[in-house]
């Protein structure tokens, strides 16, 4: 193997995994096409032995106090904050975004963890005193055991930690399968898990493909999964991990929309529009990929868009200069490319062709694609009824809100959604009819803070149970009710009725 290639393999019960793996796959800089990584896929074996270190650690884990698991999560907090540029460096070299995407998703990511600290408070449960004579109620929350989570290339650091700061906090142990596209952040995590003194087992990480999903999705010994993907990925996870008796939140693909309404502010409504729909390439759950301007303003701004969008400085992440990068692999890159020519062949206009515009710095043989704009589309496009996850914003033409709010609550997804409006009225009428699990009002990418919970409706999510915030505490622990009775000494006898008020 070339001695510039390294060597990515998995981390099971607190160190390197040291076998050798049947099969591989390579990691690739986007930003060059070059070959950079080998990563070992994981088969049967693997997924055994990661889940019974994981098994193996549960009962220790589950026993040690609140106290000291939020010692250990500021620990990880710290650690985390002190290698942030190294993490950030690592989502770089194999994802392909530019330096202030990669860390402002550690930031995002260090947010769930900071949550996480408070365990304590979060999984204090209610009490009732004497609800019948001598007799009192209390609610806990226990968790629920080994804990899968699987997590999609776009965001390498930051959706793991969406799921195992919670996760571990509530006493389960984990199994993290991140994506094998960029592996590396992973495994930089399951470092600094150790270093900051979490017991060996507690964290694992397996690389590999649908061999490795599968094995967790049946594996008796996994009690829950957490998933973020696309629509198609989540319904399999969902159905074959609730098939298989267990707990599952998957979290599916976008189509999200943003409103313009007349009386916005148009200026910031195009500088949104970009940023929104063009950062990180466009590989966001939460990117804006179709924009619907309430007429007359559809031309106004799309001038302004496309004035924008000329200015964007596109490169590698290893130049200052770039503001948006390359995409994560070729293949990837072909297919979001061709919804240029068929939105055009169905009808719709190219306002912006991001094939010609010019990169900064960057290899021929980079996975280059430009921001894009496809104006005058229809939801009969492919383009618009797709999910893209690339750097190509869809503009569709509406004469009025309320057909901008049917246009939206049309859609067979339902992640996120903004309205662009100086109305108030407008936008809490919005609010509350927009059938889409995350709003935005003047705000392009509503993602909401730890604290909150993140998740869409409709073909966007897959159960019931939205990721962290309280519905992620919720989502990792079992509730217990419990009915105490301590009898006086004075009783004068055992009671075997049924407890009832007098």
């Amino acid at each position: 193997m070339d001695k510039a290639v390294k060597h990515i393999t998995h981390w099971i019960n607190g160190k390197p995994w040291t076998g050798q793996a049947q099969r591989q796959g390579d990691v690739y800089d986007p930003a060059t096409g070059q070959v950079t990584g080998s990563v070992d896929f994981a088969g049967a074996g693997e997924v055994d032995a990661a889940v019974a270190a994981a098994a193996q650690a549960l009962p220790s884990w589950r026993r040690v106090s609140l106290a000291r698991r939020s010692q250990l999560l500021f620990a990880f907090r710290e650690l985390v904050r002190q290698h942030a540029g190294e993490l950030a460096k690592l989502i770089t070299a194999e994802h392909g975004k530019v330096p202030a995407d990669a860390a402002g998703e550690v930031a995002r990511g260090v947010e769930v963890v900071e949550f996480a600290c408070g365990v304590p408070h979060l999984l204090k449960g209610g009490f009732s005193e004497n609800v019948s004579t001598g007799v009192d109620s209390y609610s806990i929350r226990q968790p629920v055991g080994v804990v899968a989570g699987i997590t999609p290339f776009n965001f390498p650091a930051m959706v793991p930690m969406w799921m195992f700061p919670l996760a571990i906090a509530c006493g389960n142990t984990f199994v993290l399968k991140p994506s094998e596209k960029d592996p590396s952040a992973s495994l930089l995590l399951a470092q600094l898990w150790a270093e900051a003194g979490l017991p060996d087992g507690v964290f694992n990480v397996l690389h590999g493909d649908k061999d490795a999903v599968d094995g967790l999705l049946t594996h008796p010994d996994v009690a829950a999964i957490s998933f973020v993907g696309s629509t198609p990925i989540a319904r399999h996870v969902y159905e074959t991990g609730t098939g298989n008796g267990k707990r599952v939140q998957a979290l599916g693909g976008a189509k999200n929309h943003m409103v313009v309404l007349p009386d916005a502010d148009l200026d910031r409504a195009a500088d949104a529009a970009v940023s929104a729909g063009f950062g990180s390439a466009g590989e966001r759950c939460m990117a804006i990929s179709a924009l619907v301007a309430v007429d007359p303003i559809g031309d106004d701004l799309v001038a302004r868009i496309r004035e924008r969008v000329g200015a964007l400085r596109v490169g590698p992440g290893s130049d200052e200069r770039s503001e948006m990068g390359p995409l994560v692999t070729r293949p990837h890159r072909e297919r979001v490319a061709s919804y240029l020519d068929s939105g055009v062949a169905q009808g719709a206009t190219l306002a912006v062709d991001g094939r010609v515009h010019p990169v900064i710095g960057g290899s021929s043989d980079g996975f280059w694609l430009g921001p894009s704009v496809l104006d005058h589309v229809t939801p009969a496009m492919s383009c618009y009824a797709d999910e893209i996850f690339g750097p190509v914003l869809s503009v569709l033409r509406v004469p009025s809100y309320e057909a901008a709010v049917r246009l939206v609550n049309s859609s067979p997804y339902g992640n996120g959604v903004a309205i662009f409006t100086c109305d108030g009225g407008a936008a809490r009428r919005f609010v509350s009819e927009a059938e889409i699990g995350m709003v935005g009002v003047n705000v392009p990418i509503p993602v909401p803070m730890a604290y909150y919970s993140f998740g869409g409706w409709k073909a966007s999510l897959f159960g019931d149970t939205h990721v962290h915030g309280t519905e992620g505490v919720h989502f990792y622990t079992r509730g217990k009710v419990v009915t105490s009775r301590w009898l006086d000494p004075s009783h004068g006898g055992v009671n075997l009725g049924f407890p009832v008020n007098s």
